[in-house]
């Protein structure tokens, strides 16, 4: 069969293939409407505003071009300049492929941006969300929300995880306070501190999917075995401070060990527990604190849990394979990849299917804040998918039906899997109409 046939063949499945978006971050939909949106303003929220600084656009120009107080002329010529520059990378083509699929604008120039712009403002409505989740071809998303409570999720389309970030890190008495305030429980002491943290996992048990940890962003993932007294003491130091609290370093002990206490209470209510490893969103961040290897402890202590470890631990993605290879509890997940760089999703995928067993793989978490980014997500993450399965079927290392099987795995049945999502089923309110149901 000529190699184009094979690919048509192949695409056409993994086209067919409802999506479990692993990871997304979009904006509470009511907040989202009664915001202004254009282009720069709601495109250039991330990613691809990192690497317009990165390029050289300084931070304080980048605020002035998403402001849209501003004239959007006055905001396009602060950059076009920047734009030509990082118009190479992924995170940039997703904006491109947004931009020609779904407002059929084929550049974005200096003749197509006020377009672009319009399109943008006109579609910041209600429903928009559950509309490009269908035309992507995305049945569920594991949604990454600071609010949690069932009234602020449309569970048709998502099925919350909560960060638990902001109790392990709190340094100070304001941010124990603004713990107590958020879990109900007044905190005057370490045991204390525990019931609040427990409380605020209990209340919401029922109703995610997964527990998130993205603590990468300001330390090491390796977290130590803590005995309860050093931990204890660390926390009496911090409610004794009455200014600035303790430091980063002095609060590890109490930090590791509230880490081990999360563990075990995602343990006790089945859930996955997500922990972002790899590159870190922005600019000037210390990459070697999210190592997945780091982990190793934890994936030891606790072979109970399930540890889904995300994108790609990019670059450590070979680590991250090995990890999934050799650990029953070790989950890889590609989220973000496939507009961080569609080759490396493709490379480690090729990789990963000669040495992660099948199950162990969830391809796709678009992880935007916007919506139109989560609908290039999807049509990157499809095709690197189909390349990567095609490559392997050319090397003679898959049949036809094996690489269908995987990708059925890795698009859907994985994460279907990892998170419970037959409970989401259950549990969901009115989904959104479609002609047929994708498989």
């Amino acid at each position: 069969m000529p190699a184009t046939e094979l690919r048509n063949r192949i695409a056409e499945h993994v086209e067919s293939i409802a999506l479990v978006n692993t990871h997304d971050h979009l904006t509470r939909e009511d907040y989202r409407v009664a915001e202004p949106a254009d282009l720069l303003s709601l495109w250039f929220l991330h990613y691809a505003s990192s690497d317009l600084v990165s390029s050289g656009m300084p931070p304080q120009d980048l605020e002035q071009m998403r402001d849209p107080r501003q004239p959007l002329e006055k905001r396009w010529r602060i950059f076009q300049p920047y734009w030509e520059r990082i118009r190479n990378t992924a995170y940039a083509k997703a904006l491109l492929i947004a931009a020609r699929d779904l407002y059929g604008i084929d550049d974005i120039n200096r003749r197509t941006y006020r377009a672009l712009s319009e399109g943008i403002a006109a579609a910041n409505r209600k429903g928009r969300y559950r509309e490009i989740y269908k035309r992507a071809g995305i049945e569920v998303a594991i949604w990454d929300v600071l609010d949690p409570r069932p009234e602020s999720i449309d569970t048709a389309i998502f099925a919350p995880t909560i960060r638990l970030d902001n109790f392990i890190g709190a340094r100070s008495r304001g941010e124990v306070a603004g713990l107590a305030a958020i879990s109900g429980v007044d905190i005057h002491n370490f045991d204390d501190h525990l019931r609040a943290l427990n409380a605020h996992i209990d209340r919401h048990a029922r109703t995610i999917f997964a527990i998130k940890i993205g603590v990468a962003y300001w330390r090491p993932l390796r977290f130590e075995r803590v005995g309860r007294g050093e931990a204890e003491a660390v926390f009496n130091r911090v409610m004794a401070d009455l200014s600035q609290g303790v430091s980063m370093e002095e609060a590890r002990p109490l930090q590791d060990y509230l880490m081990h206490h999360i563990v075990c209470r995602a343990i006790d209510h089945d859930l996955t527990i997500q922990i972002h490893t790899g590159i870190q969103e922005g600019n000037a961040n210390l990459i070697t604190n999210s190592n997945p290897t780091l982990l190793s402890n934890l994936l030891l202590e606790y072979p109970q849990a399930r540890f889904d470890l995300f994108h790609a631990s990019y670059p450590y993605w070979r680590e991250l394979g090995l990890l999934a290879k050799v650990f029953p509890n070790a989950f890889a997940d590609l989220c973000w990849v496939p507009t961080i760089s569609p080759r490396v999703l493709r490379t480690a995928l090729e990789e990963w299917i000669e040495t992660v067993p099948g199950n162990k793989v969830s391809a796709f978490g678009a992880d935007y804040i916007f919506v139109d980014g989560s609908y290039a997500a999807s049509r990157m993450a499809r095709q690197a998918v189909t390349d990567a399965l095609c490559n392997k079927i050319e090397e003679g290392y898959l049949d036809e039906d094996e690489a269908a099987g995987l990708a059925a795995k890795y698009l859907r049945e994985n994460p279907w899997a990892l998170f419970g999502l037959d409970r989401w089923r259950r549990q969901r309110r009115k989904p959104p109409s479609r002609a047929k149901t994708r498989r």
